[in-house]
């Protein structure tokens, strides 16, 4: 039996509109991407580097470009910056000058750029059907259903901390700045779940349950001072009831469907393949994957230690394939692959293709706004006192 190399999710049907009227009305993931002019989506890639290039070069400083780290190469060789949500959106901060704030990332993502950006500045997404599944998990109703339940079970002595992760919609910033809480990224996760619990006896964390859970961990609190809300079944469990009670810590049942590939089977296979191999994942795996590895941490993390790793060491990545693949090409000097043989990169992130970038930059060319996005006025604000309490802790 052929081994998989390529990922299903990742194919061009998810990125482009089916060209064939009939074939696309047929095609279980038709209502799933963005409508794009066909102009654009017949393109070959040459024509649209050109008319890429061609419409950054007019629009000069009028355009900042922010690559996530996770998009392809095809899209990242475009960015004026890259890296991670926060680390993106701090630097479209910092360019007062431009105009249009380009985001090739996700929504949550352009969402904060838009926040921390300036009111004279519009962010785009060029795709706006690029979304990330994890922050998809938690929505504002549920997270206000959870917060009453927990508030009416355990008082007004709860001392509950609401912590949201970076990959979570805005309302859910503004959720945890109008209720003394904050936004951590998987960087300062710690030093947040420290500035949490110097305010209050528990922490709510989502909407990744794999990262706070292994945060929590590091910080010191053992595991059945912790428990899981499931906000489709809360108290499905018998002794639920005495869980949240017990609890420090309780955690969103959500997760990122890419780092959930990693498993123990293929550390040790990579083990056995190079004993000297260092395995380095990200925390939003799952726990027995964190404890296997040799370190864990943010993406930018991961980039820095391979940076400063000796020539010759051979590491095995527990993150996204395109950055994974990038870092390999940027260092050859070392042996770097992934350690899910499965090619699969971020669905989500992977709908950002060059023919979106061509048609937004053309349209404003023309003096169109094309898939802008914009927080309301409120939203934004206690969004931002989040954003502000998470920097203060640095």
């Amino acid at each position: 039996m052929a081994i998989q190399t390529a990922c299903a999710e990742s194919q061009e049907t998810r990125i482009l509109p089916l060209l064939n009227p009939q074939t696309r009305a047929r095609h279980d993931l038709s209502k799933r991407v963005d409508t794009i002019p066909t102009f654009y989506a017949e393109m070959s890639g040459e024509e649209l580097d050109r008319r890429i290039d061609a419409a950054r070069q007019e629009l000069g400083t009028r355009l900042v470009v922010m690559g996530h780290h996770y998009q392809r190469d095809e899209i990242i060789k475009y960015a004026d910056y890259r890296g991670d949500s926060f680390k993106l959106a701090q630097m479209a901060a910092k360019h007062p000058e431009a105009d249009y704030i380009l985001f090739c990332g996700v929504h949550f993502m352009a969402e904060s750029a838009d926040i921390l950006s300036g009111p004279h500045q519009q962010v785009i997404l060029p795709n706006p059907a690029a979304g990330c599944s994890m922050a998809d998990m938690a929505n504002i109703a549920e997270v206000e259903e959870c917060w009453q339940m927990l508030t009416e079970q355990l008082g007004d002595d709860a001392g509950i901390i609401p912590v949201t992760y970076m990959n979570s919609a805005a309302n859910l910033k503004a959720f945890c700045g109008r209720n003394g809480g904050i936004v951590c990224t998987s960087s300062n996760a710690p030093a947040v779940m420290r500035w949490a619990f110097s305010r209050g006896k528990r922490v709510l964390f989502f909407p990744d349950e794999h990262l706070g859970r292994n945060t929590a961990l590091k910080y010191g609190i053992p595991e059945h001072q912790m428990t899981v809300w499931n906000p489709k079944d809360p108290m499905s469990s018998v002794d639920a009831e005495e869980e949240i009670e017990r609890a420090r810590i309780i955690l969103w049942k959500g997760y990122c469907s890419t780092h959930m590939r990693f498993s123990v089977q293929q550390i040790e296979k990579a083990r056995a393949e190079y004993p000297d191999i260092k395995i380095l994942v990200h925390p939003e795996c799952r726990r027995e994957v964190v404890e296997a590895a040799d370190l864990y941490g943010s993406t930018e993390y991961i980039i820095q230690q391979i940076e400063k790793a000796p020539a010759g060491t051979v590491w095995g990545v527990g993150t996204e394939i395109n950055l994974v693949h990038r870092i390999a090409k940027e260092h050859p000097e070392q042996h770097i692959f992934c350690l899910d043989p499965i090619v699969c990169p971020c669905s989500t992130m992977y709908r950002i293709h060059p023919a979106y970038l061509a048609w937004v930059l053309e349209a404003l060319l023309q003096g169109e706004v094309i898939n802008q996005v914009s927080v309301d006025e409120q939203t934004a604000h206690w969004a931002r006192v989040a954003l502000e309490r998470m920097l203060a802790t640095a």
